[in-house]
């Protein structure tokens, strides 16, 4: 996908792991296994998934992922990007996008519920205040929001039983972890008819004017 006219991008991302968790990795082992983070961006209009990246949560992963969202958008077109607080998009942003995107950062404060129990013990924290960071141009306060990308994160752990916890279906290698996703993301872009929109997000985007069938998808290059 290129030269797309999004308007509002939100960015974020959801762990996952392969072979064995940061905390089981031994000095010997290969450096794919462990946790792998998947960046992904939507366009809060289409639900349209322009962009993803796995690898770690670190610099190298931020900047490979903000430059392919560059490479999605049209050059002349101008959008508005809100992410989490994660520290390399601060500088990574202004890097990459140069001034096309008007940026903003929402910082979200957890607190904690103290000793779990047994049952309680995946329960999320409460958050307990949210920051707003601008960081690049004038994004409008309206629209400064990663709700929609966040709930992508459910659809992802409901759709690719790889992403499930507590399970023994985690990937092995981080070849077949990569596969998965951009299948993933490839169905949910062009085969999936959005429950809101009631059709496809690459329909929405005017990137097709039909839902693709499984066969389309596999036979696209």
């Amino acid at each position: 996908m290129r030269n797309l006219q999004c308007k509002r991008i939100q960015a974020d991302e959801i762990w996952s792991f392969v072979g064995k968790k940061d905390r089981n990795l031994k000095v010997e082992d290969s450096e794919e296994l462990g946790n792998a983070w998947v960046f992904v961006a939507m366009d809060a209009e289409t639900k349209l998934i322009p962009s993803y990246t796995v690898g770690k949560r670190n610099r190298e992963t931020t900047y490979a992922f903000l430059s392919d969202l560059r490479e999605r958008i049209a050059e002349e077109r101008r959008f508005q990007l809100t992410t989490d607080g994660f520290v390399f998009y601060r500088r990574g942003v202004e890097d990459v996008f140069a001034g096309q995107a008007d940026f903003a950062q929402m910082i979200k404060i957890y607190g904690d519920y103290g000793q779990h129990d047994a049952a309680g013990r995946y329960s999320p924290s409460p958050m307990i205040e949210t920051i707003v960071k601008i960081r690049d141009g004038r994004p409008d306060p309206r629209h400064i929001s990663t709700s929609y990308v966040e709930r992508q994160n459910l659809t992802i752990r409901m759709a690719i039983r790889r992403f499930t916890r507590l399970t023994n279906a985690f990937s092995k290698k981080l070849d077949n972890h990569k596969a998965a996703c951009a299948l993933h993301f490839a169905y949910y872009n062009f085969c999936r008819i959005h429950k809101s929109l009631r059709v496809t997000p690459a329909m929405e985007a005017g990137i097709t004017d039909h839902i693709w069938t499984i066969a389309e998808l596999l036979a696209a290059e």
